[in-house]
């Protein structure tokens, strides 16, 4: 793992958590999106070197959806730049965490993804990204 790629944090309302966001940082987001096959609506942020990723729920049975109705608005995950995401899953999975889809897709901001399941890191979402090329 390279360096932290961003923190994610779970919103009810992008809208309205943009323009939370964009106060707090003086700055828009540099990038919004959506992403089907994770159900959410993204924004990204700049601070300094520093990426904040605010996603919001697009239908009920998303995890996004989920996590806000079982822990309200919050971080929901920390992400980590890998230069090989294949050889990371195959290492981490060697060292016994749990991988939730050991086939990267694609996500947000032009990477590819794969997560670690909480229960196997201390009750953290941990996403890989790898930058598509």
């Amino acid at each position: 793992m390279n360096k932290i790629e961003h923190l994610g944090i779970a919103v009810k309302n992008l809208e309205t958590s943009n323009a939370l966001f964009e106060k707090l940082f003086g700055a828009p987001p540099y990038k919004t999106e959506t992403v089907e096959s994770e159900g959410v609506n993204t924004s990204f942020f700049m601070n300094g070197p520093n990426k904040i990723e605010l996603l919001e729920a697009t239908n009920p049975e998303s995890p996004i959806a989920k996590f806000l109705e079982k822990k309200g608005e919050g971080i929901h995950h920390i992400a980590f730049d890998v230069t090989d995401i294949i050889s990371e899953i195959a290492r981490l999975k060697a060292e016994g965490f749990t991988v939730l889809n050991e086939t990267p897709k694609k996500g947000a901001d032009n990477k590819l993804v794969a997560f670690l399941h909480p229960k196997s890191t201390n009750g953290v979402l941990i996403e890989l990204c790898q930058e598509i090329s």
